[in-house]
């Protein structure tokens, strides 16, 4: 017999069906997944970028640009962000030349077939050795993309991790590192100053895994009813909107306060660590984000801010280190889903 918490998967996936449907009609994309290929068992390209279309996903992000993928993208709706390697940012940013090559290469041949809608400078890669040439990175970046006549709006920005933080408990206590600090300010002036957001990684999974005595499953998977953390007049009743405003008053302690933030990845692994691991976790967490997301209400600190979020991620990857980090996917290698969500 159909257990219940099946059926009410089924369900949950037949709404989303029409709250995509709505989406597509009002042209509102905000919504997207992480491609990543640390696989052996992997489909080719061609077949994920047609089943991101089954599945009316509209974002795809690439980690870095492969061919293969921008290939399969011509012609397709998906907006696409696409990434620099890390190893590649020290020498973007020395030279103008090779960030020009780095254009020449990667965006002139696809940009007027492929809808690149971002080009992330790095991963997660401040604070740490090469957070210092993000900033000019990115401003080389964006002189080749107006040295080969792009004249589409690309966002270039860069992806941070939580261990940009110093402190984010209370959210009004964000902070980020002196070593993050140290380059951030200059670097979300600028991305402020052009409207372009900065990318962070928001994992409450972790957060909730490495401490579940203290922190609930309810509050993790966005199921608490009554506000778990008050901070002075902000209510907080989920995860995921402390952490986000952690970096939202962050920002502002470096007098940044009113650069956006764009969601680079966020998910629940489906199995690895049990119990705080499971089919019916991941489900929860994702469905709960997206409906988060899809309604617009923003964080405490920001209501009302909308955030472009990418759910991490597509495939189960066997190449990853064992555990949850091979867990994270919504299908299968042989893009079977692992648990009903997508309307395909």
């Amino acid at each position: 017999m159909e257990s219940i918490w099946a059926r009410g998967m089924l369900v949950a996936a037949a709404i989303l069906v029409i709250r995509i449907q709505l989406l597509a009609f009002t042209g509102a994309n905000v919504i997207g997944v992480n491609y990543g290929l640390n696989g052996d068992n992997l489909p080719p390209p061609e077949q994920v970028i047609d089943l991101y279309g089954r599945c009316q996903i509209n974002f795809v992000r690439l980690f870095e640009p492969r061919h293969e993928v921008l290939e399969a993208l011509r012609g397709r709706p998906q907006l696409l962000s696409l990434g620099t390697k890390n190893e590649e940012i020290q020498s973007i940013a020395s030279s103008q030349q090779a960030s020009d090559e780095w254009v020449k290469t990667h965006v002139v041949p696809f940009v007027d077939n492929v809808n690149i809608g971002y080009i992330t400078v790095g991963n997660e890669v401040i604070p740490g050795t090469n957070a210092q040439y993000v900033g000019q990175a990115i401003n080389n970046i964006l002189n080749s993309l107006n040295n080969y006549g792009i004249t589409k709006q690309i966002k270039v920005t860069t992806v941070l991790p939580g261990t940009s933080l110093a402190s984010s408990y209370p959210p009004s206590a964000g902070a980020f590192t002196n070593e993050a600090a140290a380059v951030l300010k200059d670097i979300a002036q600028n991305l402020w100053h052009r409207g372009f957001p900065i990318m962070i990684n928001v994992y409450p999974y972790f957060a909730y895994a490495s401490d579940p005595s203290h922190i609930s499953l309810d509050y993790a998977l966005f199921q608490s009813k009554d506000p778990v953390v008050r901070d002075g007049p902000y209510l907080y009743y989920n995860l995921f909107d402390a952490m986000v405003d952690a970096f939202h008053s962050a920002l502002e302690k470096i007098d940044v306060p009113n650069v956006t933030l764009a969601i680079s990845e966020s998910g629940w692994p489906s199995a690895g660590n049990e119990p705080y691991t499971s089919i019916e976790n991941a489900q929860k967490y994702n469905k709960n984000l997206m409906d988060h997301v899809l309604g617009g209400k923003g964080t405490p600190r920001r209501p009302g801010q909308t955030f472009d979020t990418f759910l991490f991620e597509m495939f189960n990857e066997n190449q990853k280190p064992a555990g949850v980090e091979q867990n994270f996917g919504f299908f299968y290698p042989n893009m079977q889903p692992i648990y009903p969500f997508w309307p395909c």
